[in-house]
């Protein structure tokens, strides 16, 4: 999604993000004075924490998930309709919920924090999934925010039992011909048995069909999902894949990740734990999750390394930008933010860096790393699914850059990083947000900060 400036200024507005600075060419901070202030919308209820925010590319609408209400706005922040979706009688420890079967554990009334807020263009409708009763959507319909359907009698309707707001991440694979596909990320919180960590789930066209959310292929020993091990906890009690950022382009789905992992350091015999930032890779036609590659991702400017991810952006090069890096202007590029280390996730330091990724150098840093595997080189490389090393197994295929996987060699971890190209740092305010577009040929970059600034 490309925004216009004008949605991008209603987008700014919601999160409450102050205009203060710009940077020049030369680093220089120099102060803005907006001509007139800007308009906000604040939510009548105490409970009113806005979680997730969307824009109806068509009419400019918007969609702002919160505890317990889903907003739609007008362009101007005037609340057109308001839909409640919580407190209810709950308790996480109710699996599967009471509404499907009797509870044991005391009900008490709970939020239901928003965790993923999607438009569905092709059937004019918002999916949006909350905390309530192990993590269920809505299907709303976006006219008026008329509830379409709930799916919540099959275990595949339960997403996540996470509460945190941040912890879904959804993209939809859209088709002219078939329903549509939606695939889901999503930290797990200790209960792999449950819920996997990434799946593809089918879009149906009727939102009360029986078949919504269900598993895009699923048989005794093969489905389109993949699941943490129960053996990683042993080794990190406290593992869990954390979804940053998701999106498609051309025949792939991506979803950037921070992850615990144990490491030795330099000079050490015994192991820490850090936390690294991967891309994950899958085809958006692999129903069986045989395409699923994992690469390290990270920056480093003076020496300084940043490899906490932070939040990310796909967005076009453009001309002046595709010149200097040597590609085409149509060409993905991935805007990202990192905080410096890798041990601190929760706290992470202030000091933050701005870096940009040629997604095609990525796709051919996979590509390399098949063929090699495919050559029989090395192992496997993934060592929170595998729990254990595995040697790549020789076969003779052509890799080229749409291959989807086999039942062998996969699935496949890169353990080379792949660096970024940093282009601002920020040592006292950590970046936390990132968006971008092209404007007349000018690649343009919108940080939002720890303390609520934005930087141009």
């Amino acid at each position: 999604l490309i925004m216009s400036p004008a949605m991008w200024k209603w987008t700014c507005l919601v999160s409450h993000l102050l205009l203060s600075t710009t940077v020049s060419p030369l680093g220089r901070q120099q102060p803005l004075h907006p001509k007139r202030p800007f308009i906000t919308f604040t939510a009548d209820q105490a409970e009113g924490n806005f979680n997730h925010l969307v824009v109806d590319e068509r009419t400019g609408h918007i969609y702002l998930g919160a505890v317990n209400r889903i907003y739609k706005l007008s362009s101007d922040l005037k609340v057109l309709v308001t839909h409640q979706t919580g407190p209810d009688e709950d308790n996480p420890k109710c699996y599967p919920p009471r509404i499907v079967q009797t509870c044991n554990e005391p009900l008490t009334p709970t939020n239901n924090i928003n965790k993923m807020l999607l438009i569905d263009y092709k059937e004019n409708r918002l999916i949006a999934c909350g905390s309530l009763y192990q993590g269920i959507c809505k299907l709303l319909r976006l006219d008026d925010l008329f509830k379409l359907g709930e799916p919540f009698h099959k275990k595949e309707h339960y997403l996540s039992g996470v509460n945190e707001s941040g912890s879904v991440f959804g993209v939809i694979v859209s088709y002219s011909n078939m329903d549509d596909k939606l695939f889901i990320a999503t930290a797990v919180d200790g209960k792999p048995e449950y819920f996997p960590t990434i799946s593809s789930r089918k879009l149906t066209k009727n939102s009360e069909a029986d078949g919504m959310f269900a598993y895009v292929f699923h048989d005794e020993f093969v489905a389109s999902m993949i699941k943490i091990p129960s053996d990683t906890f042993t080794i990190i009690p406290d593992f869990d894949i954390y979804y940053i950022y998701g999106f498609s382009s051309g025949n792939f789905v991506y979803f950037l990740t921070l992850q615990p992992e144990m490491i030795s350091p330099p000079g050490s015999t015994t192991k820490e734990q850090v936390y690294t930032s991967k891309l994950v890779r899958l085809c958006k036609e692999d129903t069986a999750f045989n395409s699923y590659v994992e690469v390290p991702i990270g920056c480093e400017k003076n020496g300084v390394e940043y490899r906490l991810l932070q939040a990310a952006y796909l967005s076009k090069a453009g001309a002046i930008l595709a010149r200097s890096l040597g590609v085409g202007p149509e060409d993905d590029i991935l805007f990202t933010v990192f905080s410096k280390g890798q041990k601190r996730k929760m706290k992470s330091l202030d000091e933050s860096a701005l870096c940009i990724f040629v997604l095609k150098e990525i796709n051919d840093r996979i590509k390399d790393r098949l063929q090699s595997c495919y050559r029989g080189e090395g192992t496997l490389d993934l060592a929170w699914l595998k729990v254990k090393d595995i040697p790549c197994s020789s076969a003779l295929l052509t890799i080229d850059d749409n291959f989807c996987g086999l039942d062998m060699n996969a699935p496949l971890g890169v353990s080379s990083m792949v660096r970024g190209l940093p282009i601002f740092t920020e040592d006292g305010d950590r970046m936390t947000s990132v968006i971008a577009y092209v404007y007349k040929n000018h690649s343009l970059a919108f940080v939002g900060t720890k303390s609520g600034k934005l930087k141009k």
